[in-house]
């Protein structure tokens, strides 16, 4: 018969055993946790980098014709056009009633053909009474009111051609054409609309549908741009096209320092005035420390890297960039040439932390990272540009584990 003194026994052995097991399983739990991460890591290097100014703008007509009524108070029966269409010079854009100017024209016309009627009589009474003063048949007086009669009917004729004359130009100018070929930028007319001189116009064009790009450059950067230069302009869909430069601002801005850069851009159906766009302007091509866009690191602190030091912990690094080219970046101060560096900006890895280089990584540009030592020592240099200075400690004197391999050295498996 079992007793309540070998139960409470049983009882007591079950509970350590227990409590053996989580122990166990904590540790097992910290030894995993400290173990160090993989990452991918790539160096810094010497590459060909094209030089030049990235400066952004907006896209404009490089000449821009306002089209309206020239005469006022006609109603818009028609519009002929929309915004998009690339139009002829001379052609029919919008058309207004001419119904009233019709109307006028016909009565001045009939008008016209009484008073040519009264200047023939008033020429032949003229005629008639010519001379006959020298007979003393008639007064002078007589034949030079009637001379008088004549050219005055004669004048009245005159003045009522002209009057039609310019009711037929108001009623050409009825039909509204394109004063330039380009393309439409804006319509703001529609049917039933009363036209009005001097009032917003009712279409926009740009002359030939050309379209630029106003760039604004630093003051001090235009002076290593020329006109006739060639520039690569990104375009809001993100195409890139090749423009001219055409002409360079003659002034700057007394708030920004900015001056602006026209580029001349291809006749395209997709170049909207208004947009965005970002050019590159070129110039010679040098060889300078650049890494992978994947390496930087971007925080409250600025731009920086995180390096790998002697032990392989990451140590961060501000860095100052400059170009970028074909998805690398170059490093104007910062660590130097050769320098290895933790990808994707070191994202989670913390100041101090140990990691583990990973083989075979990419290091942004498609190409494998070169094979990562088993421990990396980067040599203490003064950063390029009066950067940061950073002195790594050597293997053994510092965090590193004693004897471990110098940079350089074979890689971790």
């Amino acid at each position: 018969m079992i007793t309540g003194r070998e139960i409470l026994r049983a009882v007591a052995i079950a509970s350590c055993l227990v409590l053996a097991a989580c122990g166990g399983s904590e540790e097992t739990a910290k030894k995993a946790d400290s173990a160090p991460r993989d990452v991918g890591v790539t160096r810094i290097e010497l590459r060909p980098l094209v030089g030049g100014i990235t400066a952004s703008g907006v896209l404009v007509a490089r000449e821009e014709a306002a089209v309206g009524a020239e005469v006022a108070g006609y109603r818009v029966t028609q519009v002929l056009a929309e915004e998009g269409d690339f139009v002829r010079a001379g052609q029919p854009l919008v058309r207004m009633d001419p119904t009233l100017l019709e109307a006028q024209i016909a009565q001045l016309q009939a008008n016209l053909a009484q008073q040519r009627a009264s200047a023939a009589q008033a020429r032949r009474e003229a005629a008639r009474v010519s001379g006959l003063d020298r007979e003393g048949v008639v007064a002078t007086e007589q034949i030079e009111q009637r001379r008088t009669a004549a050219a005055t009917a004669a004048a009245q004729v005159r003045a009522a051609e002209a009057q039609i004359a310019e009711l037929r130009t108001r009623l050409s100018r009825l039909i509204i054409r394109a004063p330039v070929s380009g393309r439409i930028l804006a319509r703001a007319v529609r049917p039933g609309d009363i036209g009005a001189v001097g009032g917003t116009p009712m279409f926009r064009i740009a002359r030939g549908g050309l379209v630029e790009l106003r760039a604004d450059v630093p003051e001090a950067e235009l002076a290593t741009i020329r006109v006739g230069q060639s520039a690569q302009v990104q375009l809001p869909s993100g195409e890139m096209v090749t423009g001219t430069i055409r002409t360079l601002s003659a002034e700057v801005s007394g708030d920004s320092r900015l001056g602006a850069v026209l580029v001349t851009l291809p006749v395209r159906n997709d170049l909207r005035v208004g947009g965005f766009g970002r050019a590159n302007f070129t110039g010679a091509t040098t060889q300078a420390p650049a890494l992978p866009e994947d390496a930087l690191r971007f925080d409250a602190e600025g731009v920086s890297v995180m390096v790998l030091r002697p032990g392989n912990r990451a140590h961060r690094v501000p860095v100052r960039t400059g170009r970028r080219v074909g998805g690398w970046v170059e490093i104007l101060s910062g660590p130097p040439v050769g320098t290895m560096v933790l990808l994707g900006g070191g994202a989670f890895v913390l100041e101090g932390e140990q990691v583990r280089p990973v083989r075979g990584r990419t290091d942004g540009s498609g190409a494998s990272a070169p094979p990562p030592p088993a421990e990396v020592t980067n040599a203490p240099a003064t950063p390029r540009g009066g950067g940061t200075t950073f002195a790594p400690q050597q293997p053994g004197s510092g965090s590193g584990p004693a004897g471990a391999a110098p940079a350089g050295g074979g890689a971790a498996r």
